[in-house]
Formats: C-alpha cells, sequence, structure tokens
C-alpha cells in the first residue's frame, strides 16, 4: 500500500496543474506593463496587431505611476509621439498645461491619475490589445534561438503560458534577457569595452535605488506621524535640508520647504524621491530571485519610512502623512522601487557617451537609425554606496537613439523597451528617463507591429519601414527642438535629417540640451556637395566655392542628380526626364507656398528638405543598417 499513497497525490498533482494550466496565444506579448511596455502595448495595437501586457501589479506605467516617480525628467520641449498624448491627457484632467507644480520638472502628477490614464488608452485599443494583470513571470519559452512566449503565474498560483510571435522584454530589470540566456550587461565598465574615456572602470556597481512616496497635507493641526521605524538614526538626513541640525548651506542649500517643494504635485501632496541625504538607497539584487528582492527591499523601504519620520518629527511637519487616496498597498508606499538601472542587452548596435557628445560625427552614423529622442545631461545617483567611484560627467546634446539598441544580437522573438536597451553605464543615466523610455517602448511597439506583419525577426525589418510608422505617430525621430508636428516642414526635415544630408546642431544646455535644425537658414555649398556625395557619390568637388550659401537652381541641379543616382543604386528602369525651370518653379509654388525668390537666391534648409519631399527623392529609398551605413 505504500507505493500507491505516495503515487496517488503525484497523479492528482500533475491532474490538477494541468487542468487549471492556461494557455494563451497572441501575436506580442508584452512583459512588464511599466513606462515602456505599456508603450509598446498600445503602439503594436494601434497597428491593428493582437497584443497582450503581463503586468505582475495591478497598475499600469511603471516607473511613472506605480514606483511613485511621478515628476518627469527632460523632453519638455520634444513634443514626442505617446509621450505628448500623456501630456495632453493630464492637462485635460487638471485643467491647465502649467503642470510645473515642483521645481524639478515641468510635468508633475498623482501617480494614481497616470495609472488611469494609462489603462483608458489601453482599453480604447481593447479589439487588439489585452491587459492581464497580477501576472508574476517564471520562465521563458525557447525553441532554439528564439523566444516563443513566457510562463507566469496568476495572483490565484496557476500557471498561465502565453504564446507569441514576437516577446518584449519590459520588465524593471530585463528579467527575460536574463531567462533566454541573452547576452548582456550589468554594472560599470571600463574605457577599453565601452570605448569611452570617463569609464570609471569594471564593477558590478548601479546607480542607488528609491523607494518612492507621496506625502499629503492634512491640514494645520493634523498629527500623522508614523511610529518610529526600526534602526532610525536621525543623524542620516540632517543634509537633506538647512535646519537646527545642520545650518550649513553650503553643504544643504535647500530649506526643509523647499526639499518638499522638488516633487509638490497637485492636491496638496508630495512627491518624494530627494537624493541628497533623502531616501535613495544602495542596493543591487538584480540578479536575485524575484522572492529574495522582495526581502531585500524591506530595507529600501525601511529607509524611506525612516526618512518620513525625520521630515514629521524633526523638521516638524505632523501635517504631512502619507497619503491615503495613492497606491493600493497596506504601507501606502509605492508599489514597487525606482530602479534606475537594469541589465543592458547586447544589442545590434550600441550607445556610449562618445555619441551623445558628437552624433553626427563620421566614426558612426547611428542617428540615421533614430527612434527614440531625449534631451536630459547623463545623471547617475551615487550617493549612498562610499565604494562608487567618482566619474567626472561630460556636456552631451540631445539624442535620438538607434532602433539596433533594441535588438539583441543572437536571439530572435526579442526586443527591448525599457531601461534594459544597447547602452553603456553612463549613457543609462539619461536614456533610463521617463519620457525617453516611454518613446523607447513605442519605437519597441512599432517595431514588432513590423515584425508580424512581414513574419520577419527584429534584425530583419526595415529600418526605414520602423521609422515611417514613428513619423505617422509623431515621434520625433531626431531631436530638433526649433520645428514640431504640426509644422508643415516637420516630416520632410525629420528624413531628410536622418540621411544626413541636412544635419543638426547640437548644444549643451543645462538640464534640457538642444539639437537646432536651423530651418531658416542656408547651408554651404561645398558642405551639401559633402553631405550628398556621403550619402552617395555622385557630384564633382571644387575648392572654388567654399562657403557660399548654395542657391535655389544649384540645389535643384543637385537634387535631380542625387535622383539619378538613387535610381542606378537601386537599380531602378527608368526613362529620366528633363526637369526644366519652369517645373521647378511650379513644384515651389506648390509644395512651398511661398514666392519663388529666383534661380540665384539662397536657398533655405527647410525649402530643402520639402525640395527632396517632392522630387519623389524619398531620403527613405536607400535603407541603412543598424550601425547607420548605408546599403
Amino acid at each position: 500500500m505504500k507505493p500507491r499513497l505516495i503515487f496517488i497525490p503525484v497523479i492528482l498533482f500533475y491532474f490538477f496543474n494541468q487542468v487549471t494550466a492556461q494557455t494563451i496565444y497572441t501575436d506580442v506579448l508584452v512583459i512588464g506593463g511599466g513606462t515602456g511596455g505599456t508603450a509598446a502595448g498600445i503602439q503594436t495595437a494601434r497597428q491593428n496587431i493582437k497584443t497582450i501586457i503581463a503586468e505582475p501589479t495591478t497598475w499600469l506605467g511603471g516607473m511613472l505611476t506605480a514606483a511613485g516617480v511621478s515628476a518627469t525628467d527632460g523632453n519638455h520641449l520634444l513634443a514626442s509621439g505617446l509621450w505628448q498624448e500623456f501630456r495632453q491627457k493630464l492637462y485635460q484632467h487638471y485643467k491647465t498645461e502649467n503642470l510645473a507644480t515642483g521645481w524639478v520638472s515641468n510635468t508633475l502628477f498623482e501617480p494614481h491619475v497616470g495609472d488611469s490614464i494609462f489603462k483608458a488608452m489601453c482599453a480604447k485599443e481593447k479589439d487588439h490589445l489585452s491587459v492581464m494583470y497580477g501576472l508574476q513571470l517564471q520562465s521563458v519559452l525557447k525553441e532554439h534561438n528564439k523566444i516563443t512566449g513566457a510562463v507566469f503565474f496568476n495572483a490565484d498560483k496557476k500557471s498561465v503560458t502565453i504564446k507569441s510571435k514576437i516577446c518584449i522584454d519590459a520588465t524593471e530589470l530585463g528579467d527575460v534577457i536574463a531567462m533566454s540566456a541573452t547576452a548582456y550587461d550589468l554594472g560599470m565598465e571600463d574605457a577599453a569595452y565601452s570605448k569611452e574615456a570617463i569609464a570609471p572602470g569594471k564593477n558590478s556597481i548601479i546607480q542607488d535605488l528609491t523607494w518612492a512616496a507621496i506625502l499629503k497635507d492634512y491640514g494645520k493641526g493634523s498629527d500623522k506621524t508614523i511610529p518610529r521605524p526600526d534602526g532610525y538614526d536621525s543623524t542620516r538626513f540632517f543634509k537633506s535640508c538647512t535646519s537646527v541640525f545642520n545650518s550649513d548651506s553650503i553643504a544643504a542649500p535647500w530649506t526643509a520647504q523647499k526639499m518638499l517643494n522638488y516633487g509638490k504635485i497637485k492636491n496638496n501632496k508630495y512627491m518624494l524621491n530627494w537624493p541628497a541625504s533623502g531616501n535613495d538607497y544602495y542596493l543591487n539584487v538584480i540578479e536575485e530571485r524575484p522572492d529574495d528582492r522582495i526581502k531585500k527591499y524591506a530595507a529600501a523601504k525601511n529607509h524611506t519610512l525612516q526618512f518620513i519620520y525625520y521630515i514629521q518629527k524633526e523638521l516638524g511637519y505632523k501635517n504631512l502623512g502619507l497619503a491615503d487616496d495613492e497606491f493600493p498597498t497596506t504601507d501606502k508606499l509605492a508599489m514597487i522601487p525606482y530602479n534606475r538601472e537594469s541589465r543592458r542587452v547586447k544589442g545590434l548596435a550600441r550607445l556610449n557617451n562618445n555619441y551623445l557628445v558628437d552624433p553626427f560625427g563620421k566614426n558612426e552614423s547611428l542617428y540615421r537609425t533614430g527612434v527614440s529622442v531625449g534631451d536630459y545631461p547623463v545623471d547617475h545617483h551615487h550617493h549612498k554606496n562610499e565604494l562608487a567611484p567618482k566619474i567626472k560627467f561630460t556636456h552631451v546634446h540631445s539624442f535620438t537613439i538607434p532602433l539596433g539598441c533594441l535588438i539583441p544580437e543572437k536571439t530572435d522573438g526579442l526586443i527591448a523597451a525599457e531601461k534594459n536597451i544597447s547602452v553603456s553605464n553612463i549613457v543609462n543615466g539619461t536614456t533610463r528617463l521617463q519620457p525617453v523610455v516611454l518613446l523607447t517602448g513605442q519605437a519597441a511597439g512599432a517595431l514588432a507591429a513590423v515584425c508580424v506583419q512581414k513574419n520577419i525577426q527584429p534584425r530583419k525589418a526595415g529600418i526605414r519601414e520602423v521609422q515611417q510608422v514613428l513619423l505617422q505617430a509623431k515621434c520625433y525621430l531626431l531631436p530638433y527642438v526649433d520645428v514640431k508636428p504640426g509644422d508643415q516642414y516637420w516630416e520632410v526635415i525629420q528624413k531628410a535629417g536622418v540621411t544626413g544630408i541636412l544635419k543638426g546642431t547640437g548644444k549643451a544646455d543645462g538640464w534640457a540640451n538642444k539639437t537646432y535644425f536651423f530651418p531658416d537658414s542656408t547651408v554651404a555649398y561645398n558642405q551639401f556637395v559633402d553631405a550628398i556625395n556621403d550619402l552617395i557619390p555622385c557630384l564633382p568637388v571644387t575648392d572654388t566655392i567654399i562657403g557660399r550659401p548654395v542657391q535655389v537652381k544649384e540645389a535643384w541641379d543637385m537634387l535631380i542628380t542625387l535622383l539619378h543616382a538613387i535610381r542606378l543604386k537601386k537599380n531602378i528602369p527608368h526613362k529620366w526626364p528633363s526637369i526644366v525651370g519652369d517645373e521647378q518653379v511650379a513644384v515651389w509654388k506648390d509644395f512651398i507656398r511661398e514666392p519663388y525668390p529666383g534661380n540665384n537666391a539662397p536657398v533655405k534648409r527647410k525649402h530643402i528638405a520639402m525640395l527632396m519631399s517632392q522630387l519623389a527623392i524619398d531620403p527613405f529609398m536607400l535603407e541603412t543598417d543598424f550601425k547607420g551605413k548605408l546599403k
């Protein structure tokens, strides 16, 4: 009887799991409904692709919402794609376009409002998009070198298998990349590897994380002081602001109120994400099991509670308590930590600091493959780790993220869409920011949809096709701050820009770096010749015309020559027509909508871009590889 007593429970256990296990099929599986994952899912659905977002919590938006970091950094002047759409919905909700309630950002909002907006956006795509909450990733399905889906446990601890054609890793820490044995980087790098002179050396140190909180003003006379947290040590926070403990304005140039106003949001609330002797916390649990991460995260939560207690008890803000109308958590803290760093996939392209300093240099033309933009300086948080080496960051320009940064070198069926893209440790300090990740997620969604439509792997996708989808969604390919969507020249300038025929000019500018196209300026004759010849060698080089602006008739003639060269390169059989001056004037009047200035007038950059478009010199006729080299 003994063998039967053992055997029967095993059979019952196996039968139970087979009965309760669920298998679902979809075209695109987005693992993680964070900032990048939500954007990816919305974009694929808008391209009529069947998509599932599998999210472990009950919220959408990740670091923008569930992690409580609802004061966005960067991209205020770049009204791009879903980032701009999300902001417009915030403006509608709060009935104002002025969301600069705190001094850290131009866009601050209540986390629960962000979550509701993302859920409403997803609900509008219900014909093609399903969001499944409470799914904890357990394993990744892989056949040979291709990801084919993933296995989850739902809230009832039942197994859910989702099979897909394309999988998007939008997890906070790049867990799909690790589970699928896809190559990745983690931690700091040395200069020989990253090719950055400022790289500090190889080690496993990552940026501090933060367990954010939202404090609410409950009114004068209220006492919302929390119980004294275990291990409370007020000295940890003395330099967070000026106080009776620290009156040194050099060491802490912020008053207590100014510190709180850093993250002030609507409805008398304050986002608590304060780096200077505040609630940043060093903890590296990226390579640990999810259950072990949760246990260790308790220390970060406790540190934030200590900071809150310090604000209430020592600084006298008893009226500020944990908001009772934000997070659905028992402790009222954020639902997840704000992880500033993740595993970083080894991709078909890699973004490093050299590119941010000189994006239009000739070493690599990665700008030609751009799909997501950012303007924030490189910003690392290492306040809480004494072992972290000091890094002397350089000034950078606004930038575009190359499409190849989203695609693994070898693994098929997988796209990266969060802080896990292929960038150096240094560059992660700017590509990690919320608007950039949102736009990168949208680009990942566009790529995934193209792959499903064409039945191809991401590495085989046409870069220009993905870029065209993004342009239709009003996404910047290049961060030209002086030509915005809605301008009649915006799309043709974006297209001309990613060919390199017309390059922008970058400027390091505090916390909002800029790149200008200067649409109303001219271009030097020799520079225009060089730019066309970089695309396709087809024009004679001259040393006799240096610096003079290229003229209208000259630009026209050179563009016609380029058109012929493109057709030859593409092997397009065509009897080339002769295009005469009358046609030139007609094209100008029809599409530029300005009086024809005459053959010898200097031509503006925006007019060159428009002429290229109307002469059927579609810059996208010439495909580029993932390094920006034209095919």
